[in-house]
């Protein structure tokens, strides 16, 4: 039997989490392919724990499997985003905050990183380097990602 370990992280940093179950391996499976991009470990970990984690405001942290899809590929064919902002072939976008960032893992000359990306400005900055990080971001310091 595998542990739950980011059911025991998640529910360590916010006791109130009510996370749905996990997502099958047919939709992770479907997310690479879809979006043409190898998912990082930690986050087809956590998918395989829980289909998507949302905090107490309800502002998806961690995206279900459907919607990594259906926002990564509106977000790389919308017109006016392939206008306006740097090409998003090379991220896999994840969770968002209700103050306007979404969140994406990029490849780094290091290994994946995590970047906030601010739709405004379309500055993409790394933030922090591991799914444990953001979560223990979200959940204890709030969504101030501006710092």
């Amino acid at each position: 039997m595998i542990p739950y370990v980011w059911r025991e992280l998640i529910g360590e940093l916010y006791p109130g989490a009510e996370l749905p179950g996990p997502a099958d391996e047919a939709m992770i499976a479907g997310i690479e392919k879809a979006l043409a991009l190898p998912l990082p470990f930690e986050l087809a970990s956590l998918l395989r724990e829980a289909n998507g984690v949302a905090n107490e405001y309800g502002d998806a942290v961690v995206w279900p499997a459907e919607r990594l899809v259906e926002d990564n590929l509106a977000m790389r064919s919308e017109p006016d985003y392939l206008e306006l902002y740097a090409p998003f072939d090379e991220m896999i976008f994840f969770g968002d905050s209700d103050m306007g960032p979404q969140f994406a893992y990029v490849h780094t000359d290091y290994g994946p990183g995590i970047v906030v990306w601010d739709h405004e400005s379309d500055r993409r900055r790394l933030t922090v380097v591991s799914m444990r990080d953001y979560l223990v971001r979200c959940f204890t310091q709030g969504n101030d990602w501006h710092r």
